[in-house]
């Protein structure tokens, strides 16, 4: 989004000389923004994002200003897998999505490495199969 608005600022600067100094200025906050928040962006999602599977549930921790804490017991779990878009698969990451019968979503779990989400799916879906429960 920030990529964009640097683009718009900086095309009106080449066409027109008499704002090209404003122009250029604004396209240079924006892009310093932009720099600040790809340097930050990991760090910040790595100190609010939290997970943990045991042996009797999934629990995650989302949010920077609202957090949020979901707990999916493993009688509940209907379904685990994981996802990899592009992006996931350049960087050696995936996703784990764990949904249950519940009216409140799935528990997914981002930046996961490969062999962890792998891991993570076996092991679910084993705890999931010898948990007594009806999962509705």
């Amino acid at each position: 989004m920030l990529t964009i608005t640097v683009a718009a600022l900086v095309a009106p600067a080449i066409i027109w000389s008499g704002v090209r100094s404003g122009f250029l200025i604004a396209a240079a906050i924006a892009g310093l923004t932009l720099l600040g928040w790809t340097v930050t962006m990991p760090f910040l999602r790595y100190r609010v994002h939290r997970w943990e599977a045991s042996g009797t549930a999934v629990y995650a921790k989302t949010g920077w200003l609202s957090r949020e804490w979901k707990v999916a017991p493993l009688s509940r779990i209907q379904s685990v897998e994981a996802k990899r878009n592009p992006l996931h698969q350049m960087l050696g990451l995936a996703q784990v999505s764990v949904t249950t019968a519940s009216a409140h979503g799935e528990i997914v779990i981002q930046g996961l490495d490969q062999a962890v989400a792998d891991d993570l799916v076996a092991e679910l879906t084993v705890a999931t199969e010898s948990t007594v429960g009806d999962a509705t």
